[in-house]
């Protein structure tokens, strides 16, 4: 038997490995470069202007080895949108501007 110890970053979905990406709604909204940890080290992910949260991104083989074929499997980046709890004057003042703004 083989016994699975839960990471403090990833959790495993057969051969794939989940990653949670936490991005504020800003980066959300307008796009940004993110730093992800991979089992092999840092990479660079694009994430496009307009990401909604759910969205996932795939890394081709980052994932971990078969024991029984040949390959690997992929690192998966769950979206999720960061919103803070306190806001200051200003920062709900520009809310309040947006949400008055038509779609």
């Amino acid at each position: 038997n083989i016994e699975e110890k839960p990471h403090e970053l990833f959790s495993r979905d057969g051969m794939n490995i989940v990653y949670d990406l936490f991005l504020n709604f800003a980066d959300a909204a307008l796009g940004t470069n993110s730093e992800v940890p991979t089992l092999t080290g840092n990479v660079k992910v694009k994430i496009p202007a307009g990401t909604q949260a759910g969205k996932i991104f795939r890394l081709k083989g980052k994932g971990l080895p078969s024991l029984q074929q040949y390959g690997k499997g992929d690192q998966l980046i769950n979206v999720n949108i960061w919103t803070p709890k306190n806001l200051t004057a200003e920062e709900t003042l520009m809310m309040e501007k947006m949400r008055q703004m038509p779609n």
